[in-house]
């Protein structure tokens, strides 16, 4: 039964990565008999997941039968929430948005005032399109803090007060019959970025430069969370001759705590300026303010010098830079550019590519649709829809 699930599992993926595909070729793919192959398909199209869309070119013979996802058997829903902002998207399971929903949150009024917010903007969306909670096959959620992935906890979040320990995946999950997945916002936005940019990059990380700063992994199309979910949190790392900065977490001298947009804000009001929030300093400089301008450059070397080090251990393909920092464009880059280059290897920066986001704040909510639509595609979730579906296995 197990290895069964694992076939039909392997054959929805198939059919998802090739967007269109014939039974031959998901025999040759799968490395399974054309008749295994048939009887599983005919199984699976009985769920719904896949369908028969016409006819693909002929090699010589009769024209074959093309297989697609979907998309109508029903919607996935993607939330990207942070400090300040939810944004909700609902999608057809071939990923293409249908509608999307956004407001303001305050991500202190702790868990259950935000998540029923969340929850306003899902059946929002859900409406918009048509569709009601029966029809979500799964949810993906991208939060501002660090998450064990595996239970959708929060863990120690350091901006989200009172969120600690909270199940997310849990409170969202009793308005859904279907998978809640949760994952840090970071991670989903690089999943985002690595799905828009036509899943080419082999290695991509994503990096968030905002009030905090963060980094998603994303190797041969799979995140990369370690072991508890902690892989990727670069904003913690030590820098040198910075011993009197006490970050948030504790400890001195972090990147975030010198390097952020919120660091920024806190530098500049200890001279006394009114700058409170990294959208100020973001609009400071972009009105050519001389002195933010300086502490941007600078803020640019120092998360540099931790991106040198990561591509010299990871000799990643391609390095995107988000966040709303990231609205800074060239001169938030150049710096950044300018130590990469500089104290990295030739090797690894021969091909490697740093890039600013094209995607903006949409990366996080795209990110959690396809977090979504993965979800809804699981093993686990093919296996539960055969079971009333098949006849035998």
């Amino acid at each position: 039964m197990a290895r069964a699930v694992d076939d039909y599992a392997l054959l929805v993926a198939l059919v998802s990565e090739q967007r269109q595909v014939s039974r031959a070729d998901l025999a040759r793919l799968a490395g399974l008999s054309r008749s295994t192959v048939s009887l599983r398909v005919d199984e699976i199209l009985k769920t719904g997941l896949i369908r028969e869309s016409g006819n693909g070119p002929s090699t010589g013979g009769r024209k074959p039968v093309v297989l697609t996802i979907n998309p109508e058997v029903g919607v996935v829903l993607g939330v990207d929430l942070g400090a300040t902002h939810c944004h909700v998207a609902a999608a057809d399971l071939a990923g293409d948005t249908l509608a999307i929903h956004s407001g303001a949150v305050d991500i202190g009024e702790g868990p259950v005032a935000v998540l029923n917010e969340v929850l306003r903007h899902c059946a929002g969306v859900l409406e918009a399109c048509g569709r009601t909670t029966s029809d979500v096959l799964a949810v993906g959620v991208g939060i501002p803090g660090p998450v064990e992935f595996s239970t959708g906890t929060v863990v120690r979040p350091p901006i989200m007060p009172g969120w600690d320990d909270f199940v997310v995946s849990e409170y969202i999950g009793r308005l859904f019959d279907a998978p809640v997945v949760v994952d840090n916002d970071v991670n989903v936005m690089a999943l985002g970025e690595y799905v828009e940019r036509g899943q080419r990059d082999t290695s991509l990380l994503f990096i968030k430069i905002g009030t905090g700063i963060g980094c998603g992994i994303v190797s041969y199309g799979e995140l990369h969370r370690g072991l508890d979910g902690a892989a990727g949190d670069i904003g913690h790392t030590r820098l040198p001759d910075h011993d009197d900065t006490v970050c948030a977490c504790g400890n001195t001298g972090c990147l975030e705590a010198v390097a952020s947009g919120a660091a920024i804000a806190r530098q500049l009001r200890a001279e006394g300026r009114d700058v409170q929030l990294t959208s100020d300093v973001v609009r400071l400089a972009q009105s050519g303010d001389r002195d933010v301008m300086y502490r941007v450059r600078r803020a640019g070397e120092h998360i540099g010098s931790v991106l040198a080090t990561l591509v010299n251990f990871y000799n990643p393909e391609t390095i995107i830079i988000g966040g709303s920092l990231a609205a800074l464009n060239d001169d938030l880059l150049a710096p950044i550019r300018g130590v990469v280059y500089q104290r990295a290897t030739t090797l690894a920066t021969r091909r490697f590519r740093l890039e600013i986001t094209t995607l903006g704040w949409q990366a996080g909510v795209l990110g959690a649709v396809e977090l979504a639509r993965r979800a809804a595609l699981s093993p686990d979730a093919v296996g539960r829809r055969l079971v009333p579906a098949q006849t035998e296995i």
